[in-house]
C-alpha cells in the first residue's frame, strides 16, 4: 500500500501515519528523516545533500527527489510506504509519479486531513497557554504567530497538490477535526474501499 498524507501543520498527519505503520507494517517516510539517514549512510546523494546543508543552503528538489527514490528501493518499502510531508510542491509530485512509474508502481491513495484553519490556530494557542500555566517551555511551533506563517507557507506551496491529485482520482478527504480515533476509522474506510477497487481492477 502506497499512500500520501496531505494536510496543513497541526492536522495530525504524524499521529495517523504512526497508526498506519503499526497496522500495515509499512514505513512512514518523512523528508527530514530520509535526508538525515542518507547523510549518515554516506550515500552519493547523501554526500551531495550534506555539502548543501553544510553551506547553509536549502536542499534542492533534485536532491530530495533522488533521496526519496533511493529510499523506496529499500527492502522495507517492498510492501508499500507512507509519504508524510512529501511531496510538498507540484514539481515534487511529478517526480513521485515518475519514480513510481519507472518501477511499475502506482499510488493507492492520497488522503487529505481536512481541517478548520481558525480552529487549528485556536488549538495551538490553547496548547501554548496550557504549557505556560504548567511552567513548561512553549515549543516554537506552538507560537500562534509562527504557526500562522507555517499555514501560509503550506497553502502557498502545498495546497495545489489537492487539485493535482483530485484530477487524478486519487484524493480522498477525511474530517481532520474529529477526534483521533474517529479520524483513524475514516482512513480505514478509505483504505478498505481503495483495496477493494484495486482487487476488482486486477480480477
Amino acid at each position: 500500500m502506497r499512500l500520501i498524507l496531505l494536510g496543513p501543520p497541526g492536522a495530525g498527519k504524524g499521529t495517523q501515519a504512526q497508526r498506519l505503520v503499526e497496522k500495515y507494517g509499512i514505513p512512514q517516510l518523512s523528508t527530514g528523516d530520509m535526508l538525515r539517514a542518507a547523510v549518515q549512510a554516506g550515500t552519493e546523494v547523501g554526500k551531495r545533500a550534506k555539502a548543501v546543508m553544510d553551506a547553509g543552503e536549502l536542499v534542492s528538489d533534485a536532491i530530495v527527489n533522488a533521496i526519496v527514490a533511493e529510499r523506496i528501493d529499500q527492502a522495507d518499502c517492498a510492501n508499500g510506504f507512507i509519504l508524510d510531508g512529501y511531496p510538498r510542491t507540484l514539481v515534487q509530485a511529478d517526480a513521485v509519479e515518475s519514480m513510481l512509474s519507472d518501477r511499475g508502481l502506482t499510488l493507492d491513495a492520497v488522503i487529505e486531513l481536512v481541517v478548520d484553519d481558525r480552529a487549528l490556530v485556536g488549538r495551538i494557542g490553547k496548547r501554548a497557554e496550557e504549557a505556560k500555566a504548567a511552567g513548561l517551555p512553549v515549543r516554537k511551533d506552538d507560537n500562534p504567530a509562527v504557526f500562522e506563517e507555517r499555514l501560509k507557507e503550506y497553502y502557498k506551496k502545498t495546497s495545489p497538490l489537492i487539485g493535482y491529485y483530485y484530477a487524478k482520482g486519487k484524493l480522498r478527504g477525511v474530517d481532520g477535526m474529529a477526534d483521533i480515533d474517529a479520524v483513524t476509522r475514516q482512513i480505514e474506510v478509505v483504505l478498505t474501499a481503495t483495496t477493494q477497487q484495486v482487487g476488482q481492477a486486477a480480477s
